[in-house]
């Protein structure tokens, strides 16, 4: 994963610097310290990740975690490569906005361009409380894989689906969801859908136009299909009507949704973990869980998840910036919480815009640099306003060339599929329906 991978990268930069010094007085009285400069910084916008126990390769809590990195953080934040945010401060404002500011910035370059002294530990911030081994608190109820898997050591594992009975004699109501990766070296992505008992349909809201690409990725006649075809196809179908609930991935914060608004567990669902294990030469196991927090009283309105995606494209070989793109037509007004842009190792860059009505025209999210290492949901300050008839386009650029180190093979016509050298393009959003009333609610 990627970010297992900078621990080389930032190897390589961490250098303890004037360790003969007295690191706790300042060179100067303008010099920053780390008790009273940096940590405060840290603590608000890196430790949820670069603490013990998460993916981060470090911790970043003490002095003496910090020290012996001051050089490599310096240049990772210079360059803006650390903290991970990839949207263009040009289009919106995110609640989850991970970026510093230029002045955090020049304050970390500054400290350790003057010897990175420690600073009085009196001036300390209190460290953040993290409930252990959960980032949004302890669950109401934990639901694990009902099997342990086993990862091979080498080759390609296709998807993994587990199911899980809920048994809810109810509908249970979620303000918040954890998934917590068993085994986070192999776990790449974890999906958990609500597979929803016969009734539960929800009135579709939006329509999802895929636009042609103008490869050779259209759709083509249907074949008869034999017993085995039809038993795939009626399992595919099942798993692809499920209903989003939580996903995970590294760089992906666990969902709390705001005051008044959650998601819904109909009475006799079942979840279903959809797990994307990846090998790296020694076999292992996970068992893979979530964890979800009920709200103490019925929701005003209920949150979806909506993708809106393209499956029909072929990306040639060697194409540098190959466009893909989908519209999504609402016949309701929505307000739109997130989006999340979603690609493989081609991906290049993706921009949601808002088509309104009368035809104005909006960019409301663009992610200019698109990082598969880092899924990301972006988190609206504010929601987007969308009355009905209006429309939010999203368009992708691939890179399938040589000069894409990323890339698998530039010499193949790449076309959707699950793994990572094949492609995908979604745009994952996050809405809810002004007229819908939780206490009719039937939707999806």
């Amino acid at each position: 994963m990627k970010y297992f991978a900078l621990v080389s990268t930032l190897a390589v930069s961490a250098v303890l610097v004037g360790a003969a010094q007295d690191s706790r007085v300042p060179p100067n009285q303008n010099a920053p310290t780390f008790s009273r400069d940096v940590a405060p910084i840290l603590y608000s916008k890196c430790v949820q990740c670069h603490r013990p126990g998460e993916v981060a390769p470090m911790s970043l809590i003490t002095y003496r975690d910090v020290r012996p990195w001051a050089r490599a953080i310096r240049d990772k934040v210079s360059t803006r490569t650390m903290p991970p945010w990839f949207a263009d401060p040009a289009h919106g404002t995110f609640r989850n906005d991970r970026s510093l500011t230029q002045a955090q910035i020049d304050t970390i370059v500054k400290w350790v361009d003057t010897e990175a002294r420690q600073g009085d530990p009196a001036q300390m911030p209190a460290v953040p409380a993290f409930a252990a081994g959960w980032q949004n608190g302890k669950p109401d109820v934990v639901f694990e894989m009902p099997v342990e898997f086993r990862i091979p050591a080498d080759g390609t594992v296709d998807y993994q689906y587990f199911e899980v009975p809920t048994n809810f004699a109810e509908d249970r109501w979620i303000s918040a969801g954890e998934v917590r990766a068993g085994n986070p070296e192999h776990v790449h992505h974890v999906i958990v859908s609500v597979i929803e008992p016969p009734g539960n349909a929800r009135p579709n809201v939006l329509s999802v136009r895929a636009i042609a690409d103008g490869g050779d990725g259209a759709a083509r006649a249907p074949r008869q299909l034999t017993d085995a075809q039809r038993a795939q196809l009626a399992t595919a179908t099942r798993r692809a009507n499920a209903v989003s609930l939580v996903n995970w991935a590294v760089g992906e914060d666990a969902p709390v949704y705001p005051a008044g608004l959650a998601k819904r567990i109909p009475a006799g669902s079942t979840l279903q973990f959809q797990v994307h294990y990846t090998t790296n030469g020694a076999p292992a196991t996970d068992r893979s869980k979530i964890g979800l927090i009920f709200t103490k009283e019925p929701p005003k309105n209920e949150v979806r998840t909506a993708t809106i995606a393209n499956a029909q494209f072929a990306i040639p070989a060697g194409a540098a910036n190959h466009q893909i793109e989908a519209e999504a037509t609402f016949n309701e007004n929505v307000k739109v919480w997130t989006m999340h842009p979603h690609m493989h190792y081609r991906g290049k860059d993706m921009t949601y815009t808002a088509i309104y009505p009368d035809g104005r025209q909006e960019v409301v999210l663009r992610v200019p640099k698109y990082d598969f290492g880092w899924q990301t949901d972006y988190w609206l300050a504010q929601p987007l306003s969308l009355p009905k008839g209006s429309k939010l386009h999203v368009t992708a650029h691939f890179d399938n060339s040589p000069a894409n180190r990323f890339n698998p093979d530039p010499s193949t016509t790449v076309r959707w599929g699950d793994q990572t050298w094949e492609e995908m393009m979604i745009g994952y959003i996050t809405y809810t329906v002004d007229s819908t009333k939780v206490a009719t609610v039937a939707q999806r």
